[in-house]
Formats: structure tokens, C-alpha cells, sequence
């Protein structure tokens, strides 16, 4: 199992960083991938039981439903279709920090074939970094 853990500050007030990660057509940058709405949530339009495709590269798509939501604090999310990784769990935990936001995202994974967990979580990590600072201009 990989596990990436990433602590990040924003500027900008939790409501707002909340309500841009929560949307999932927002998060193509994040993750480096092309990312559609697959469903709706069940009481929400981000909420429990939304999907989302992803396509990163020229890998097959695969499917992320969210699992767990509790606006300006929580989303959590697994891979629910069409991916070689293994008991994926994504978590998003928002608070306010000052005048500003922090986020503690965790991302948990194994995969079915050895190795590619590895190449997985360098690549992931790298990108999730890296978009996660842009953030302050982008929400």
C-alpha cells in the first residue's frame, strides 16, 4: 500500500477552497488528467454518490465516486471502476486556518500489478502538489 499525505495553506477562506475542490470538473489540473461528471450525488450536485471519470494520458478511464461529504470540512472518495490500483481511498479534510484555509489530503492505494503502485504515487503526488498551489488563483 502507498499512502501520500499533503498539507496545504490558502489564502483564501475554507467556504471557497472547499467549493472549488468539491467540483469535480476542477480537479483535471489537480490529478493531471481529463476529468467528466459522471452523476450527480444523491442530495448534492458534489455530494454522496457523485461520479467522475478520469482519463490520464492514454490510459483507460476509470471512475471515482465520492463517499463521504460534509460541506466546508470533508470529501472522501474511492476508485469505484475501471482501475488496475487496489483499495483506493481518497480523503479531503478542510479547516479554517487564521483568515485563510488548510487542507490535509490523504491518498491511499495498492495496485495488482507490483510496482506500479510506486510509479503511481510519484506521479500522483508530484501533480496534486504542484496543482494544489495554484489554488489560490484558481477558486
Amino acid at each position: 500500500m502507498q499512502r501520500i499525505q499533503i498539507e496545504q495553506s490558502f489564502t483564501l477562506p475554507v467556504e471557497r477552497v472547499y467549493a472549488y475542490l468539491a467540483e469535480h470538473e476542477n480537479l483535471g489540473p489537480l490529478f493531471g488528467a481529463k476529468v467528466e461528471r459522471v452523476r450527480d450525488g444523491e442530495t448534492s450536485r458534489n455530494g454522496v454518490g457523485s461520479v467522475r471519470r478520469l482519463r490520464v494520458g492514454p490510459t483507460p478511464p476509470f471512475e471515482e465516486t465520492v463517499t463521504a461529504a460534509i460541506p466546508n470540512e470533508l470529501v472522501e472518495y474511492r476508485i469505484t471502476k475501471g482501475s488496475p490500483l487496489r483499495n483506493h481511498r481518497g480523503e479531503m479534510r478542510f479547516a479554517p486556518d487564521g483568515s485563510g484555509s488548510r487542507l490535509t489530503y490523504v491518498i491511499e492505494f495498492g495496485a495488482v500489478v507490483p510496482l506500479l503502485d510506486r510509479v503511481v504515487k510519484a506521479g500522483l503526488e508530484r501533480n496534486v502538489r504542484k496543482g494544489l498551489r495554484t489554488i489560490d488563483d484558481r477558486a
